[in-house]
């Protein structure tokens, strides 16, 4: 059998698939074994920014500070077109207010927009019958952005 190897993308490729897409995975090291879960992101001039709780094991993996693997994917309903992305770097907490209120701002516009469903809200710690508008900086919330990118890998069906 004849290996296939999936084409990689060009960073235009991999600049819009970050660019449509608002959910991905971030892949800690974990100390038994990996610890995987799903996040909200914003893609802000070349930075991926994402939403945390300030509570649950990923916080404690955060402090930690080690590498994390980030991925995103897209695909139709039967796999004829695929394609994904993976990011190695590190994450680092957002402190300044006008970085967080623009990606905070930026994610619950993208929420709106692509109606995404209000059931959604309790994994950013709120009730969802809050609405995407509680999500804002008189709220205590912990943005996120990943820094220190050593390798970005964008893979694409044939």
């Amino acid at each position: 059998m004849v290996r296939v190897k999936l084409p990689r993308m060009s960073k235009a490729e991999i600049d819009q698939l970050l660019t449509e897409q608002l959910l991905c995975r971030i892949a800690f090291g974990g100390k038994l074994a990996p610890y995987i879960a799903p996040f909200q992101y914003v893609f802000i001039s070349g930075v991926l920014y994402f939403h945390f709780t300030d509570y649950g094991k990923k916080m404690s993996l955060l402090e930690e500070g080690n590498p994390v693997c980030v991925e995103i994917e897209q695909y139709t309903p039967d796999l004829s077109e695929y394609c994904f992305v993976v990011l190695i770097g590190k994450l680092h907490i957002v402190e300044d207010l006008q970085e967080k209120v623009e990606v905070i701002s930026q994610m619950v516009e993208a929420a709106e927009a692509k109606g995404l469903s209000t059931n959604f809200l309790p994994a950013h710690g709120v009730p969802k019958d809050a609405g995407w508008s509680v999500l804002n900086t008189e709220n205590p919330l912990v943005v996120v952005r990943l820094v220190d990118v050593t390798k970005i890998v964008g893979l694409k069906s044939p």
